[in-house]
This record gives structure tokens, sequence and C-alpha cells, in this order.
């Protein structure tokens, strides 16, 4: 339903259920009381019927229906215009969800437009109908209520993303390979939510300030100051988890140089160990190559060796064998080869 919710109010209670939006503009004109009006992605003709009501800016509703606007505080004449972006975490994927509501405050009236199931406004109007006495301070009230709703939705937003952050940062010296992607996906969901919410502060110090047409009471504006230091804490939190997202990406950097580092030792260390093996063998071999050369020589079949016939040849051709052998060995030793 367009109209999730029409109600007009007399000394902050309840009177009867309008069942259209042309018996809440006769009654609130009857009781001079406040009409508090809810719709939900509303079309044009609804929403036009409420802008002639009201008399609201043409450019403001043009918001309201289009939406995808950024969070805004207009002032028209008595009229304010608020633009608000509620956020819930989805924590299986790791993203923050907005969405988009719109509120039209006036001397007697609140017409909010939602864009997405978030803020859950029926538990705003249940709160303050339990609160008559200060639901008969009129619309600011409202708009008060509905602000709180939306920070206090915050704060689960705030909870997911610190959780996560935390896993992060286990999983940094875990050796994860997928890490450098999650911190960068979990920074850009940070910076949505910071660009979405940072605006707040400033709206609530507009509210605060007020415009000579429009300015709240004392006790409201005690109630937006609170708000206002939620979304103070709120916007140092997110800020905080920027930077730490920020060194857990320069960390991630240099472990992973680290690891790089570590592996290229390894293969250096690996390529001197098998240097030093094949240097050994090499050594053996040219030592026992030494009297196989000479054997190879004695052994073959001329039949005119002048060694053949002589009486040391044979001591000789050892001795030349076994000299070899140790010269070889000697050098290879002092080299360090063997």
């Amino acid at each position: 339903m367009t109209i999730v919710d029409n109600a007009v109010y007399v000394n902050g209670r309840r009177t009867t259920d309008p069942e259209g939006l042309e018996e809440t503009y006769f009654l609130l004109r009857q009781r001079q009381g406040m009409a508090w009006i809810g719709l939900y992605r509303p079309d044009s003709q609804e929403l036009r019927s409420v802008a002639d009501e009201f008399d609201l800016s043409h450019l403001a509703v043009e918001d309201a229906l289009t939406g995808h606007q950024r969070a805004k505080l207009e002032h028209y004449g008595e009229t304010l215009f608020l633009v608000l972006r509620p956020a819930r975490y989805l924590d299986d994927v790791e993203k923050v969800e907005f969405g988009e509501i719109h509120v039209f405050v006036g001397p007697d009236f609140v017409v909010t437009v939602r864009h997405a199931e978030s803020p859950d406004l029926a538990r705003v109007r249940r709160r303050m109908e339990s609160q008559p006495e200060f639901l008969a301070l009129g619309p600011d009230a409202v708009l008060y209520a509905i602000l709180d709703q939306v920070v206090d939705e915050y704060e689960p937003v705030v909870a997911g993303l610190e959780n996560d952050i935390d896993e992060i940062e286990d999983d940094l010296f875990g050796g994860d390979p997928d890490v450098s992607r999650r911190i960068y996906e979990l920074s850009r969901q940070v910076i949505m939510f910071q660009r979405g919410t940072s605006p707040l502060a400033g709206i609530l110090q507009a509210l605060l300030t007020g415009t000579p047409e429009h300015r709240p009471g004392t006790e409201l504006q005690d109630h937006l100051r609170d708000v206002l230091d939620h979304v103070l804490r709120l916007g140092e939190r997110t800020a905080s988890f920027r930077a730490l997202l920020q060194n857990a990406l320069t960390v991630n950097a240099a472990l992973v140089a680290q690891r790089q580092n570590d592996e290229m030792r390894r293969l250096t260390e690996s390529s001197f160990a098998q240097s030093e093996q094949v240097k050994r063998i090499s050594s053996w071999a040219a030592i026992l190559f030494a009297p196989t050369l000479v054997g190879t020589i004695y052994g073959m079949n001329f039949r005119t060796m002048p060694e053949l016939d002589w009486i040391f040849g044979y001591p000789m051709a050892l001795g030349l064998m076994a000299g070899m052998g140790v010269v070889l060995y000697a050098a290879f030793k002092r080299n360090k080869w063997i």
C-alpha cells in the first residue's frame, strides 16, 4: 500500500483513522491538530495531492518522487524538507545497503516518503503515541523521533563493520591470499557509509540553530543535541575504521613483501645448496677421471708402446694415477669444493 499510515493527532493523541487523504485534510482543518502521513513509494498523483494541500515546494516534491538524493536539509518558508539515508548491514556479503526517506515538516503536518524498508517508521509512530505529552510538542517532536530512529539503526551497521574489521586483523597474519581484496572491498563500504552519514552532523546543527520561521523549543533542542552527540561519535568510529583498514592494507603489503623475500631467500639457499652438491660431485668425478684416463691410455691395444717393455712402466702408471688423484683432491679441498 502507498499510504502506510495516516492519522490526525490532537494534543498528542491519535483521533480517528481517516480512510483517505481527503478525509485527513478535512479532519486536520476541523480539529486544528497535526497530520502525520506515511507514504511508501507513492505515485505522482498521491504526492501531488499532499503537495497541493500543504503547499510543498515543487522542487522538493520532484526530489521525493525521483529519489536517489544525498542527505540534506532545505528550508522552504515554514516547511522543512529533509532527505535521510538509513542503512543496514548485510553481514553475509559484507555490504552496507542504504535506503532513502524524505520528510516534509510544516507547522501542522509531517509527511514521510520512504523508498526502502528501512527505517521502521511504524516503530517510531508507536513510540510517539505512547508518549502523548511529548508528541503534543508537534511536528518537530516527530522529526526528532525519525532522526533518532535512523541514527539508532546505524549502530548495527557500525557493529557489523567493526566485527569484520576484527576478522580481517585475525586473517592478516594467517597468510590468507584473499585478505587484500577483502580489505579493499570493506574500505569501500566504510567510505560509502561515511558519505551517507557525514551530512547528518550539519543537518542537526542547522536544526538546533533554526530559522526565524522555524526554531525548535528548548526541550526538543536537548533531544536533538543528544542525537547530534550520537552522530559525532558515529563519525569518529567510522573515521577510525578507515584508518584501521588503511593500516591493515599497509601491513598486508609489508607482509606480502616479507613472504616474497623469505621465499626468495629459501630459493637462493636451495640453489646454493644444489651448487655445492654439484661442486662435490664434479670434484669426485674429476678425481676419478684422472686415473681412468691413464688406465684408458695404457689399455689401448697398440703393438708399439715403449712403456710395455719398461720394467717400471706398471708402477709408474699406478703412481701417475694416484698422484693425479691426490693433486686434484688437494686442489679441490683448498677451494672448498669437497
